[in-house]
């Protein structure tokens, strides 16, 4: 198996276990590098595993039934896999102040679907950095923290 390959087999379980429903806080420990670089849009960066599990606690208990998927096939070029995606979830949960600009109170029933596409770097078969570009300002005014102009 190629190098691709195996990077490519890594982030699809790691989209699975982490961004799927229900998610898998192990697969942190399994899949993250130690000193894991998360970065969204949406969300301050997130550096070290115990960092990136705590935000996606707080996160799914905000969003209960969050949930992202794959909207294409992933691309793998040395230690980079590129993959799109789509998902979301309604907040349901207590109030959620993660987001750079504007909080949600608790269990608002605002429901976010949004896209975006994502670079992770593998390192010695481990995430070592997952950077994306999400469609932040489609959610954020879904959730009616931003407005339109």
């Amino acid at each position: 198996m190629s190098k691709e390959q195996e990077n490519k087999e890594i982030v699809g379980r790691w989209f699975a276990e982490f961004w799927g429903n229900p998610w898998n806080p192990k697969i942190v420990d399994e899949l993250a590098a130690p000193d894991i670089l998360l970065q969204y849009s949406l969300h301050a960066p997130r550096r070290g595993r115990e960092d990136v599990k705590n935000f996606m606690v707080g996160f799914r208990e905000a969003f209960p039934d969050l949930e992202f998927g794959g909207a294409a096939d992933l691309i793998a070029e040395g230690d980079y896999v590129v993959g799109q995606w789509k998902g979301g979830g309604t907040h349901t949960g207590p109030a959620f102040s993660d987001f750079l600009i504007g909080s949600l109170p608790a269990a608002s029933g605002r429901e976010m679907r949004f896209t975006g596409t994502t670079v992770l770097r593998i390192k010695d078969g481990k995430v070592a950095e997952e950077i994306g570009l999400d469609d932040g300002v489609t959610a954020l005014q879904q959730l009616g923290i931003l407005r339109a102009a």
